[in-house]
Parts: structure tokens; C-alpha cells; sequence
């Protein structure tokens, strides 16, 4: 049986619910993706052009430096990243997430929540991060509020 990561990036709490039902579901171990400098009200205001998150996802280059880093990556064979979907793609900060680590050989699943909209070009966005080795199973955008039935049916499809 493979060893599982669910590692989450949350600004409001709702992808954390949904990650600690996919962690229950999988038997998988749980990361935050904490920011090194945390994101305040004002920063994640995206009607204000200028708030962090706004020039943050203008600029696809932007790499937000992560607080903490999982000890021993090496151990997991499938990593479950998850994230709110901002301006139909990931926070850039998931980008410097897969950016630190080898995923070769490894499996990657997204997962994101959302308000409204899909994953947009996430995918291929997150796709270019990682290693070429790195194995990709299709993501999904779920609700922070997700039943364990519907999870566990989304899981169970991926065949891991």
C-alpha cells in the first residue's frame, strides 16, 4: 500500500475541511502549506488591485516562500495538493511548493475549492513545476464541505 500526503494551502479554513476528509478517507498524513509571511484580510482583498494576493497572481513568476517544509518527502508515493482556486488557477505559493521537492516517480492529485469557478488551466500550470517523471492524476474541485461518500467515490476512481 502506497504512503499518502494530503498537503493543503488554506487562506479562509475551506480547503482544510476538505483536506482532513480526504486525509480520513486515504489514511493519508496532512501538511499545511503555511505561508512565511501570513496572508492578512487586506491581503487576500482581490477587489483591491493592488492587495497581496492580487499582484501576486498577476505575475506568474511570483514564488511566495513557504514557512514550513515536510520532513522526508521521500517516503510518500502520492502527494494530494490542495488549494482555493484565485483567478482560475493555484495560489502561487503551490507552485513553490512543487518547486521544492522531486516528485519523480511520485504521484500527484490536485484538488481545490472554490466559489464558483473550475480549475481553469491549473493543471498544466502545475504540471510544468514538477519533474517530467512526476505522475498526474486528474484533479478535481470540490466543496470545503464534501460528504466521505463522495471523497471516498473520488478516491476509489483515481486507483491509486
Amino acid at each position: 500500500m502506497s504512503k499518502i500526503l494530503v498537503a493543503y494551502f488554506s487562506a479562509s479554513g475551506e480547503t482544510a475541511k476538505l483536506a482532513e476528509t480526504i486525509a480520513d478517507v486515504t489514511g493519508g498524513d496532512i501538511h499545511e502549506i503555511k505561508p512565511a509571511q501570513p496572508y492578512t484580510t487586506a491581503d487576500l482583498n482581490w477587489n483591491d488591485t493592488n492587495s497581496r494576493s492580487s499582484v501576486e497572481m498577476k505575475n506568474p513568476s511570483s514564488r511566495p516562500a513557504v514557512a514550513s517544509k515536510v520532513e522526508c518527502m521521500a517516503q510518500y508515493d502520492t502527494v494530494f495538493v490542495g488549494f482555493p482556486i484565485w483567478w482560475y488557477v493555484a495560489p502561487t505559493i503551490i507552485s513553490t511548493f512543487l518547486e521544492s521537492y522531486d516528485f519523480s516517480g511520485k504521484t500527484v492529485v490536485p484538488f481545490a475549492t472554490s466559489g464558483g469557478s473550475g480549475m481553469g488551466k491549473t493543471e498544466s500550470v502545475l504540471q510544468k513545476c514538477c519533474s517530467a517523471k512526476t505522475m498526474w492524476k486528474p484533479g478535481k474541485r470540490m466543496s470545503s464541505y464534501e460528504s466521505h461518500a463522495a471523497v471516498q467515490a473520488w478516491v476509489d476512481g483515481l486507483k491509486l
